[in-house]
């Protein structure tokens, strides 16, 4: 079993470190990242972790670690509807998210349906802009 999960971790990095590629995302994690590790390993005991920090795609200051994506594939969703799925990652990250996150972008499976559609759906590029840019009257 451990030498199972040794793997299963190994191909997990491997997959995490394409899909941040191919998003143009660093894998190196910040605090704040290794925060959001940390909590939803303990809380939620994943199969499969992803935290990808999408704060260069939006406005803020560099580095600011303000903007996550989290895939989680825990047994522990087995029977909850999406809503309390992310009920329990927002309580696992309730710090992060009444501080420095100001946007967290969850995508929850159970290890049943990952093998079964292991795609993350793209989310679509942000739209806002920065507090201190004026618009003109729309």
């Amino acid at each position: 079993m451990l030498r199972s999960r040794t793997v299963t971790a190994a191909v997990t990095a491997a997959v995490s470190a394409v899909t941040a590629a191919r998003r143009g995302c660093t894998m190196a994690e910040g605090p704040v990242a290794r925060a959001i590790r940390a909590k939803l390993q303990a809380a939620l005991e994943p199969s499969h972790l992803q935290v990808v920090d999408e704060s260069h795609r939006h406005a803020g200051a560099p580095g600011a670690e303000s903007h996550f994506a989290v895939v989680v594939v825990s047994e522990r969703f087995g029977g909850l509807r999406p809503l309390q799925r992310h009920r329990l990652v927002h309580a696992a990250l309730r710090a992060e998210l009444a501080g420095p996150v100001h946007a967290l972008a969850i995508v929850a499976r159970t290890p049943q349906q990952w093998r079964h559609d292991p795609a993350v759906p793209p989310r679509p590029a942000c739209l806002g802009g920065s507090k201190h840019e004026h618009r003109g009257a729309e």
